[in-house]
C-alpha cells in the first residue's frame, strides 16, 4: 500500500516518522510539500520519497492531506486530475469538512476527516475521525490504523468535528497554559524553577494516569484529595471565586466557534 503525504510540516512528519516505527517499509511512503526542499529533508530523514503533488497521489492508494487549510483548494485543483479511483483521502486539515473535499475530488472518492492534536509527537495523541459518504467500513479501518499509530482514534459523526476542535485539538494548549501558571507559582512560593517545573509535570502525569488507569471519575479523584478544612479545598475555593471553572467553559465554546468561523463554504 503506498501512502502519499501532501505536506511536510509538524503534523505530517510527525505520521510519517510514525509509520516508519509501526512497520510501514519507508519506499511505499511519498511525501510532498509546497516547499519542495522541506519535503526532502523530511522525506530522507526517514527514508521516504519526495515526489511532486501530482506525481505522489498519481500512485499513492492512501492519499494524507496535511497542508493548512488555506492550501487546500488550490491543492485539490492540482491533482484532482491525478487521483486514480479507489484511492482513499485522508484530511488531518483543521476546519476541511468532507463534503468540501469531496466536491473538489473525483467523483465517488472516499474521504475520511481527522483532527489529530500535537501530543502525536510523542505517540500519546488523540484522533476524532468522520468518514465521507463514500468511505467504506474497509477504508475507515485503514483510516484508523493510519492514526493509531500517533496514539488514540474515536470514529464520530462529523457534526461532532468543530467540538473535537475545541477539546482535543485545542487542549494541548490549555493544559500547558494551565502547567505554566501552575510552574510559575512554584517560583513565586520560594521553588527553584527547575523543581517546580518537575513537580509540575509529574504531577500532571500521575494524575492523568490515574484518571485513565483506575476509570474513576475526575470528581471522585478530586474529592479524595480534598480532605475537609485542608489544603486543596482552600484552592479549590480561590478557583471557584476566580470562576476558573466557567472560564474554561467559556473557552472552548469560542475555540469551537471559531472553528466553524474558519471552514470554507462548500460550494
Amino acid at each position: 500500500m503506498t501512502i502519499a503525504l501532501l505536506g511536510a510540516g509538524v503534523m505530517g512528519s510527525t505520521l510519517l516518522a510514525a509509520l516508519v516505527r509501526s512497520g510501514h517499509d519507508p519506499e511505499d511512503l511519498v511525501v510532498s510539500d509546497k516547499a519542495p526542499e522541506r519535503a526532502e529533508q523530511v522525506a530522507t530523514a526517514h527514508g521516504a520519497r519526495m515526489l511532486d503533488p501530482v506525481a505522489a497521489v498519481a500512485e499513492a492508494d492512501v492519499v494524507v492531506l496535511a497542508v493548512k487549510p488555506q492550501d487546500m483548494p488550490a491543492l485539490m485543483e492540482q491533482v484532482h486530475d491525478h487521483i486514480r479511483p479507489g484511492t482513499l483521502v485522508v484530511s488531518i486539515a483543521a476546519a476541511i469538512s468532507t463534503d468540501f473535499l469531496e466536491r473538489r475530488l473525483p467523483d465517488g472518492t472516499s474521504v475520511v476527516r481527522v483532527m489529530p492534536n500535537t501530543p502525536a509527537l510523542v505517540d500519546q495523541g488523540m484522533s476524532g475521525m468522520s468518514p465521507g459518504r463514500h468511505c467504506t467500513a474497509e477504508q475507515l479501518d485503514v483510516a484508523r490504523g493510519l492514526l493509531e499509530s500517533v496514539g488514540r482514534v474515536i470514529v464520530l459523526d462529523e457534526s461532532h468535528q468543530d467540538a473535537v476542535t475545541a477539546i482535543s485539538g485545542s487542549g494541548p494548549a490549555y493544559i500547558f497554559y494551565v502547567v505554566e501558571a501552575m510552574i510559575e507559582a512554584g517560583v513565586l512560593l520560594g521553588l527553584p524553577r527547575d523543581t517546580s517545573t518537575e513537580l509540575v509535570v509529574q504531577t500532571l502525569y500521575g494524575a492523568a494516569t490515574m484518571i485513565r488507569e483506575t476509570g474513576a471519575h475526575p470528581t471522585v479523584l478530586r474529592e479524595q484529595v480534598s480532605s475537609p478544612g485542608g489544603t486543596s479545598v482552600a484552592a479549590l475555593r480561590a478557583l471557584e471565586d476566580h470562576k476558573v471553572r466557567a472560564a474554561f467553559l467559556t473557552a472552548m465554546e469560542a475555540a469551537a466557534r471559531r472553528s466553524r468561523e474558519l471552514s470554507p463554504p462548500t460550494a
